[in-house]
């Protein structure tokens, strides 16, 4: 009996190792002036997967999203405690550039964000602020291989210089998310990136993350639970504060460990 349990426990750490820790939160505390928003939250996540965030309004999901590459800063009452590592390195150390952190942890937001500009200068934005293009021929390339790896270029390869804004609501978060990548980010933080989109646009946006995951990690907030079992491989409850559970996908939402996630899952609260 001992020896099946040393064999899953073996099993497990290879699974764990197969996917390296990406990024990592340890003892995580946020306070929004005297009013605390998050408590003592331990969390990793893998590369090359997609991590969910659930939970009900108020829980401290997108809280800890924004941790995650220091939107929190923007707050001046948010105070933020605790490691956060992006690899080895500690993102909240004084010598780290915010900027070229947002780089490399870029963000999409609830709500499509394009820029009052062309669909072009959308994209091209950040790699020529961070200096990651000069040419006109550099530019177009990243233009184009952003808008077809975002899964828009089709859409839009005859009107690159007509406004972002004017594109659908799901084309245009799909611009935003070209833009999030035309930097060569290593995680893309995800804030209910769906919640404003129809069915249609939702699904193509669900598609896009999945296959975006090969090539960068994920974290997700979002409030769609069956979103949350079809897009990600690990998922993470939060509840007031707290980090309740974390672990694979399927487990929570079929074998949850606490009985507050499966009262949340199973619809008694949220």
């Amino acid at each position: 009996m001992q020896d099946t349990n040393l064999n899953i426990q073996g099993s497990d750490l290879l699974s764990k190792s197969a996917h390296p820790i990406k990024m990592s939160g340890e003892k995580v505390n946020v306070h929004y002036g005297t009013k605390q928003a998050l408590f003592d939250v331990d969390l990793q996540v893998n590369e090359n997967q997609v991590t969910s965030l659930i939970g009900p309004s108020g829980c401290g999901k997108s809280t800890f999203l924004r941790c995650l590459n220091r939107m929190n800063d923007t707050i001046d009452i948010c105070n933020v405690t605790g490691l956060i590592k992006l690899g080895d390195q500690d993102i909240y150390d004084p010598n780290i550039d915010v900027v070229e952190l947002r780089a490399r942890v870029g963000m999409v937001f609830q709500k499509p964000n394009p820029f009052p500009k062309s669909i072009f200068e959308n994209v091209v934005y950040g790699p020529r602020i961070h200096g990651l293009c000069r040419t006109k021929a550099e530019m177009e390339e990243v233009v184009v291989s952003s808008l077809q790896k975002a899964g828009l270029f089709e859409e839009v390869k005859d009107r690159l210089d007509e406004p972002g804004t004017g594109l659908s609501g799901g084309q245009q978060q799909r611009l935003c998310i070209a833009r999030a990548i035309a930097v060569s980010p290593e995680v893309i933080l995800m804030d209910e990136p769906c919640s404003a989109l129809d069915p249609i646009a939702t699904a193509k946006v669900e598609e896009l993350i999945d296959e975006l995951r090969e090539n960068y990690t994920i974290v997700i907030v979002t409030h769609s639970m069956q979103q949350a079992a079809r897009v990600s491989q690990r998922t993470a409850f939060f509840h007031m504060g707290t980090l309740v559970e974390e672990g694979q996908t399927d487990q929570i939402f079929t074998n949850p460990k606490d009985q507050r996630t499966q009262d949340y899952i199973t619809g008694r609260f949220g």
